[in-house]
């Protein structure tokens, strides 16, 4: 794969946001719903998948900048063991190729490529001591899950039929947004004899809810209040993802106001939750206070009686 910075498009001291920015742009613009007749955007796009799983890995970029690992998160060779003086006679050097001079131990492939040629960089070694090309890795494959917010706060486990007429069960996972792109290992097109499966591209769609407005890991909801409650002060029940709850509201509070409900949000990455916002709506008459407070008085007591 070409390098994960250009696949995105963006530096290599680009921040974590200005990375992520650049995948999502890359990602709506390649995603296979919008471009089901186009191949090289199925590539592109998958291609984008595997740049953001290196870079937008804090502990992957580490080991991508150091050299550590190549752009499809493999482990680089660093040199062959056993080798201490080398080709060339003395100095231990290679004279002559790529490369230069070098010292004992590290032997690198440049060299090995301009002795046998494109075979190398092909494969591996073939029957007779000559070099095969590897067989292709199997095609990724893409899949789309419609969940709802209930399904997303309660992390439920969903039944997923895939393209290839596989079916697996799929965990719902934390911090999951809507549009979001997520990489199930091997579970692509079968590739060729002694190579690796494809993966599946499942991209999670979250449905629109009557009552819950999400915004991140938080979750918007408007509360009808009785105009006496908004006036007085009490008790009201506040729907929630896992059923209503009650909550103490102070006197004289108009329409519009936002009341937290920590932790009654959806399921973030590091285990905790967002919160839930009530907006209260409520209409109060045109009228001076203690008139309000008369009325609302009046109100109640019928309503005991």
């Amino acid at each position: 794969m070409r390098n994960p910075y250009d696949v995105l498009g963006v530096s290599k001291t680009a921040s974590e946001a200005e990375i992520k920015k650049a995948y999502r742009r890359l990602a709506k613009e390649f995603h296979p719903d919008r471009n089901k007749n186009d191949v090289k955007a199925k590539d592109r796009f998958a291609e984008a998948n595997s740049a953001y799983e290196i870079v937008g890995d804090a502990e992957k970029r580490k080991q991508f900048d150091r050299g550590e690992i190549d752009a499809d998160g493999k482990p680089r060779a660093t040199g062959f063991e056993g080798f201490t003086g080398g080709f060339g006679g003395r100095g231990g050097g290679f004279e002559g190729f790529p490369g230069g001079r070098g010292g004992g131990g590290g032997m690198g492939e440049d060299i090995f490529s301009h002795i046998f040629g494109e075979a190398f960089r092909a494969g591996g070694a073939g029957p007779g001591g000559g070099f095969q090309r590897q067989a292709a890795r199997g095609e990724d494959v893409a899949a789309e899950l419609s969940v709802t917010l209930e399904q997303v706060g309660a992390e439920e486990k969903l039944r997923l039929a895939l393209p290839t007429g596989r079916e697996v069960d799929v965990m719902v996972p934390k911090g999951v947004a809507d549009g979001q792109t997520i990489r199930l290992r091997g579970l692509g097109h079968p590739g060729g004899p002694r190579s690796e499966p494809g993966d599946a591209l499942l991209t999670i769609r979250i449905l629109p809810h009557p009552r819950f407005k999400p915004e991140g890991a938080d979750l918007r909801v408007t509360v009808d209040v009785p105009l006496e409650e908004a006036i007085l002060g009490g008790t009201i029940r506040v729907p929630t993802l896992t059923g209503a709850v009650e909550m103490k509201m102070p006197a004289m509070t108009s329409s519009g106001r936002t009341f937290r409900l920590r932790g009654k949000g959806l399921p973030k990455k590091d285990g905790t939750r967002g919160d839930l916002f009530a907006i209260t709506a409520i209409v109060l008459p045109d009228a001076d206070e203690a008139a309000l407070t008369e009325y609302a008085r009046t109100r109640r007591a019928a309503r005991a009686a």
